[in-house]
């Protein structure tokens, strides 16, 4: 039987279905190696990543791994004159998630949460169930609900 990380846990106390995917991560595995692994459109596979803005504001964006976000549409959506990427080694300490294991749900606090409009283009859509290896396939319907996320548009174009 599969382990159940934290993000499952969490989505099995809220009654939000879900399907849980294991995969063999690679380090140097990027987003779009993912997708393909899962068999699955990389606009359809989401990336967590933690920014700051102000002194203590932490922002949580959601994206389609094969985009970059773009800062200045991230601060717009935080209502931030900018925010910046936090580093690695503050992430575990500050979401209880490390690089490549990163999750929207069940972070050790509640931040603010975006996730890229097309988002909600789709039936279902999968974010990392918590640990490297894991991915959550769920509806964003469901995502935004659990996490509080607004939609906006973050990626940069091009």
């Amino acid at each position: 039987m599969m382990e159940k990380t934290n993000v499952m846990r969490v989505l099995d106390s809220r009654k939000i279905p879900y399907a849980s995917h294991e995969y063999t991560p690679d380090a140097a595995m990027s987003g779009e190696e993912i997708a393909g692994i899962l068999g699955e459109n990389p606009e359809r596979v989401f990336k967590t990543l933690v920014t700051q803005g102000k002194p203590g504001k932490y922002y949580v964006f959601v994206i389609p791994v094969k985009h970059e976000l773009d800062l200045k549409k991230a601060a717009r959506a935080a209502e931030e004159k900018a925010v910046s990427m936090i580093k690695q080694k503050d992430l575990l300490p500050l979401t209880g998630y490390v690089h490549g294991g990163c999750s929207p749900i069940g972070m050790k606090k509640r931040f603010p949460t975006f996730l890229h409009r097309t988002a909600a283009d789709a039936e279902k859509m999968f974010v990392s169930a918590g640990k490297v290896g894991f991915q959550a396939e769920l509806a964003p319907e469901d995502l935004i609900r659990i996490t509080g996320a607004k939609l906006a548009d973050l990626v940069a174009e091009g």
